[in-house]
């Protein structure tokens, strides 16, 4: 199964360094029976389109969390990352209950051989991304305004890099 996977740029150090990356909780993001059925209309690519947004709004989460630690990325603080991997259905709990989209994997961690693409906001992104980073909480709990602002950041697209990238990708941001 395809799956997307929130991530940031010390996670991609990681799994650069070390070969394998943690997965935070588990959870990853995939066009579920669940997400598949909530749409009367659209094709795979397009459903797998809605989760891939689902882990690129949980990035946002994962770099609030690293800015308000001190442990954001040096030079790039606001970079969105989704990693998409492909992992056997045995790896993988669907959990509608959390969310349609929503699956933990079993074995919390990821290797360079399970990745089929890595997806990276640009430069340009960056105001936008921190604006989302900010107000992504208020989103959550329905302030319309905020929900503005992290939507202008989801609809800027993340660069795509093959996984053999990966090596330079780091190296040339």
């Amino acid at each position: 199964m395809r799956l997307f996977i929130p991530a940031t740029l010390p996670m991609l150090e990681t799994l650069l360094a070390d070969g394998s990356m943690p997965v935070r909780s588990g959870t990853a993001f995939a066009a579920t029976p669940a997400l598949v059925e909530s749409y009367a209309e659209g094709d795979l690519e397009e459903i797998e389109h809605v989760a891939f947004l689902e882990a690129a709004r949980a990035s946002l989460r994962l770099l609030g969390g690293e800015l308000d630690s001190g442990a954001a990325h040096a030079k790039h603080p606001h970079r969105r990352v989704v990693v998409s991997v492909d992992l056997p259905d045995e790896r993988i709990t669907v959990r509608p209950d959390l969310d349609t989209a929503v699956v933990r994997i079993s074995d919390p961690a990821v290797t360079t051989q399970d990745i089929a693409a890595v997806h990276v906001d640009l430069e340009g992104a960056a105001e936008l991304v921190e604006a989302a980073v900010e107000a992504v909480d208020r989103a959550d709990l329905g302030d319309e305004d905020a929900e503005l602002t992290v939507g202008d950041a989801l609809d800027v697209d993340l660069a795509w890099y093959d996984a053999v990238e990966l090596p330079f990708l780091l190296t040339l941001l």
